[in-house]
């Protein structure tokens, strides 16, 4: 199949960073977002971050009209018809994703791959929906999209030969990034492994072992880590962490994946992480830590 349109379901973080990455290696793109209100904000946010990379010279402003003007608001999913994959990024809830795939399966061609950016709902409860689950797969990203070169092919009961092969020549070959194939199982690796230690980190704070930045920074400087785990867990979405631990802890039924009690009181007090301004660490309205 030769790529060249990509529709995006969802223009909230990482379909904002699918959207300009995409663009940016050269592939048109589709953003659909519920109102134009979410699809006007997805625009901006992109806009923001060309912005910042300018700011620190890594593009130029002619670099940042070009992906630009590749990004294209779709009014509608029906938008999405002639697109040649379209990757639903939307929020990480089953019934939602359900729904999406209800109708791409109604509007797209049967050849069309139709990817879901999940990282921990089940793939093929989600392609069971549609009358083609054998063009439907998993394309985990991680974020920030644009720097992170790995993404996660998760394939489920029913994907075929075919649609996996050409998932994989599309992120290796089109997207350059490094692929990993993964058979479906809760959290797959990425999710499951970066949220245990998400999790444990938790325990040590409310244990009082140590304070939130003493524990990041043990392991940004002793481990090397770009982030510690409790300002990933702020980039992520405290809810988003949550959701992903219940999910596992459901399925797996393993106390390690049991959402630390901190971690619920944090949602509950809508101490989201960067995109509210506040988690463990404080965050300005750009996403940049204070």
């Amino acid at each position: 199949m030769n790529f060249k349109t990509i529709g995006v379901v969802g223009g909230g973080t990482m379909g904002q960073g699918i959207s300009e990455m995409l663009a940016a290696r050269g592939l048109e793109v589709r953003i659909a977002e519920k109102t134009t209100e979410k699809l006007d904000r997805a625009l901006e946010q992109i806009t923001v971050s060309l912005d910042k990379q300018i700011e620190r010279w890594a593009m130029t402003e002619s670099e940042k009209k070009l992906i630009l003007a590749k990004i294209k608001k779709a009014d509608s999913l029906e938008d999405m018809a002639d697109c040649d994959m379209v990757i639903e990024t939307i929020t990480e809830d089953l019934n939602a994703k359900k729904h999406v795939f209800f109708q791409l399966n109604q509007i797209c061609n049967p050849a069309i791959i139709l990817a879901t950016n999940t990282s921990t709902l089940s793939v093929t409860e989600i392609a069971a929906i549609t009358t083609n689950p054998q063009r439907v797969i998993g394309l985990h990203f991680l974020h920030p999209v644009a720097k992170i070169d790995l993404v996660e092919i998760i394939r489920a009961m029913k994907t075929s030969d075919e649609t996996f092969e050409q998932t994989r020549r599309f992120v290796d070959e089109l997207i350059l990034k490094k692929s990993i194939k993964v058979t479906e199982s809760p959290g797959f690796i990425t999710t499951r492994l970066i949220c245990t230690l998400i999790n444990e980190a938790l325990h040590t704070l409310s244990e009082g072992v140590a304070s939130a930045e003493d524990i990041d920074t043990a392991m940004r400087i002793g481990y090397d880590f770009k982030y510690g785990p409790l300002e990933m867990c702020d980039r992520f979405g405290l809810d988003s962490v949550q959701a992903a631990l219940e999910g596992m802890f459901r399925d797996y039924g393993d106390i390690k994946y049991r959402p630390s009690f901190l971690l619920k009181q944090m949602v509950r007090a809508g101490h989201l992480g960067a995109k509210t301004g506040e988690g463990f660490f404080r965050y300005d309205k750009d996403g940049d830590r204070l």
